[in-house]
């Protein structure tokens, strides 16, 4: 996979070339600074952008910005911003400027080689890619709430693979339950918990997330 990293530490961008090349991927190009990886993106047309979320010259939120011009520019690049903190506002705000092709991961998870070249994958096929560790505190939240004592445990469990950007297919093989199982889940999900019924799995994923971090009141 053809990849462009964008990160202001030196040391994790050789980290993970390091790591991608690892995996078989190729790094097409590193930068710094987020005004500097539309140029790059323009000249390389990679697959994928890996990009930090808290970039110069004000380390708020300019990687997000950024990831979500080069979606908009450029459709057939897909974008996994890299956050140190479980912000869900964060990933909730990706997913409204770049609905497709698209992830959020903490980087700690990225110490674990399977999960980035999962993630890349994922992404490259069209796919949203959501850290489990955030969905797993704003389910834990939300049923503090109230709402999601409506739904029966294997409901909760596929609520939280939803969230995380899983296909129903994906779904099934995590569960080791079949496809129409799960189709029965997700209408009851949706039903319970008053989500808008749409077949766009990616919209999906939004309108889950959407609803767990409003449910916790962040």
């Amino acid at each position: 996979m053809q990849v462009i990293l964008a990160d202001d530490s030196l040391l994790i961008r050789e980290g993970l070339a390091r790591l991608l090349e690892r995996l078989g991927h190729h790094l097409l190009a590193q930068v710094g600074r987020p005004e500097l990886l539309l140029a790059e993106v323009v000249r390389h047309q990679p697959d994928i952008v890996l990009i930090d979320i808290k970039m110069p010259p004000t380390y708020t939120d300019e990687g997000l910005r950024a990831a979500a011009t080069v979606r908009q520019q450029h459709e057939s690049v897909g974008v996994l911003v890299l956050s140190h903190y479980l912000v869900a506002s964060y990933a909730t705000d990706l997913l409204e400027q770049a609905p497709t092709r698209t992830g959020y991961l903490l980087k700690d998870r990225l110490l674990d080689a399977h999960v980035l070249d999962d993630a890349l994958r994922r992404i490259f096929a069209g796919e949203t890619v959501i850290e489990p560790e955030l969905v797993r505190v704003l389910l834990q939240s939300a049923s503090r709430a109230g709402p999601l004592a409506t739904l029966s445990p294997r409901e909760q469990q596929v609520l939280e693979l939803i969230a995380q950007g899983l296909s129903d297919r994906g779904i099934a093989e995590q569960l080791v339950i079949s496809l129409n199982t799960v189709g029965t889940h997700v209408q009851r999900i949706f039903t319970k918990l008053d989500l808008p019924q749409t077949a766009n799995d990616n919209r999906r994923v939004h309108a889950a997330l959407t609803w767990l971090n409003n449910s916790t009141g962040r």
